[in-house]
């Protein structure tokens, strides 16, 4: 699409328009696009909103770092935070310390979940099971779920030994998805702690605990 046409669509009231203009943008440099893209920080529809955090991540400049950032604080609407921590993370390492702060102050579930899922993705251990243990102690159950599966994932890391003693603090939670999860996990862990807490779990009062824990040992 020209330039003119996307700065024409980029004001029009058909946010179907906008979104295309947005789109579009992408064949452009940053010089050019991060500028159009900021002055739809602040649209009115959401999905515009969100259409611009996406573009914004494939812009790897300060500038787009900054935009990200003010709208992971600031936008009133999860959808949008959320897609922003996502493009957060795809300026790797530098925007780990950016997200776990985001993670502590920002307790919608689907921030959230956002979060915890760029986390592994980058490899993180330390910060990935602070906001794990974080998770746990959060009311929302898909991103205690969340968690309990990320915590699977730092296995055979530097922080194996904390990672395992938080899942065996779950072998007993009262949600009978997270001992489901934490079955997953625990296999994972190549320790006769992990081999202990699989056996109570094959002996767990919800059938799918114990299918969850006796699976590889179905023929």
């Amino acid at each position: 699409m020209e330039l003119a046409q996307i700065q024409t669509d980029l004001n029009n009231p058909d946010f179907q328009f906008r979104l295309k203009a947005i789109a579009s943008l992408k064949d452009y440099d940053s010089e050019i696009a991060i500028p159009l893209l900021k002055t739809k920080l602040h649209d009115s529809e959401f999905l515009v909103r969100s259409f611009v955090a996406m573009a914004l991540g494939k812009q790897q400049t300060a500038d787009s770092f900054a935009a990200l950032m003010q709208m992971i604080k600031f936008d009133d609407t999860p959808n949008v935070r959320a897609e922003a921590a996502n493009s957060l993370s795809l300026f790797g390492r530098v925007a780990v310390s950016h997200l776990v702060t985001t993670f502590f102050q920002d307790d919608h579930w689907l921030v959230r979940r956002s979060i915890l899922g760029a986390l592994v993705d980058l490899e993180t251990t330390s910060e990935l099971l602070d906001i794990c243990i974080e998770a746990i102690k959060g009311e929302d159950s898909t991103v205690q779920e969340s968690a309990v599966d990320a915590m699977g994932t730092l296995a055979n890391t530097d922080v194996h030994d904390a990672s395992i003693s938080q899942l065996l603090n779950l072998v007993n939670h009262e949600s009978w998805r997270v001992r489901q999860r934490v079955a997953y996990s625990l296999k994972r862990f190549e320790n006769p702690q992990a081999k202990e807490a699989l056996q109570l779990l094959r002996k767990d009062s919800d059938h799918r605990v114990v299918g969850a824990a006796l699976e590889e040992l179905l023929p």
